[in-house]
C-alpha cells in the first residue's frame, strides 16, 4: 500500500520529510554507506509504504509471498525507506517520547497471527517471556519482527531509529542520551538481552531539528 502524506507541519512527519528531501546528511550513520532515499520523497507525494508496496519500493517484490505468510495486511507503515550499498534501510522516526508507546489494535484473527509471530521472534532473540509484545511497545516489537523477517530471507536489512532533538513544539528530547535511555528502558521492559542477533543491525541517529 502506498499512502500519500500531507506536507508535515509538526512532529516527526515534518522532520523526516525535511531530512530526507533537504538535509539527508543529518541521517548519515557510520555503519551505513551513503543512502539513496526512496521515501518519503516530495516528488512522490511524500508517500509512505507498507505491506507488499514497501517491498516493491525496495526492489524486493520476490519476498511478497513470504511477507504475506509472516504478517497480516496493514503491517508497519515505514517512515522512510532507502538503499545503502547492498543494504536496505527501514526507518522509524520519533520526535517525542510519547510516540514510543503503542498497542496492537488488530482484529482477533490478525491478532492471533501477530502474537504467534512475535512469540517466534522473541524466542529467536532470546527475550524473556514475561512481557506481552502486543502491548506498550508494540510498534517497536513489530519493527524488530520485520527486520528479522527480511534478514532471515537473505536481505541485508538495517533498522534506523531516528530520534529528533529539540522539537520545542512537542517538547521532545534535547539530547541523544534521553533517546538512548528510553530505548534501553524499552529493551528491558520487553525482556530483550543486551545483545541479540539483531543488535548489530539496529542503528540510531539523533538529528537536531535546528539544522532542519
Amino acid at each position: 500500500m502506498r499512502i500519500v502524506q500531507p506536507t508535515g507541519t509538526r512532529g516527526s512527519l515534518k522532520w523526516i520529510q525535511r531530512a530526507v528531501n533537504d538535509r539527508p546528511f543529518v541521517l548519515a550513520h557510520p555503519g551505513l554507506q551513503p543512502v539513496e532515499w526512496l521515501s518519503p520523497l516530495a516528488t512522490d507525494g511524500f508517500a509512505e509504504y507498507r505491506d507488499g508496496a514497501f517491498l516493491d519500493r525496495l526492489g524486493l517484490s520476490r519476498l511478497s509471498p513470504a511477507l504475506d505468510a509472516f504478517w497480516p495486511k496493514r503491517g508497519p507503515q515505514w517512515d522512510a525507506l532507502g538503499i545503502a550499498g547492498n543494504s536496505v534501510v527501514l526507518v522509524e522516526a520519533k520526535a517525542h517520547l510519547d510516540e514510543l508507546f503503542s498497542s496492537c489494535k488488530a482484529g482477533d484473527a490478525s491478532r492471533r497471527r501477530i502474537e504467534a509471530t512475535l512469540n517466534a521472534v522473541r524466542t529467536v532473540l532470546k527475550a524473556g517471556d514475561g512481557a506481552d509484545w502486543t502491548q506498550r511497545f508494540y510498534q517497536y516489537a513489530n519493527r524488530l519482527a520485520h527486520l528479522w523477517q527480511l534478514r532471515s530471507n537473505g536481505v541485508d536489512a538495517r533498522l534506523l531509529l531516528v530520534g529528533f532533538l529539540n522539537d520545542s513544539d512537542v517538547k521532545g528530547p534535547v539530547c541523544a542520551e534521553e533517546w538512548k535511555a528510553a530505548y534501553r528502558m524499552m529493551d528491558y521492559a520487553m525482556g530483550l538481552p543486551r545483545r541479540h542477533v539483531l543488535s548489530a543491525h539496529i542503528l540510531h541517529v539523533f538529528p537536531d531539528t535546528r539544522e532542519l
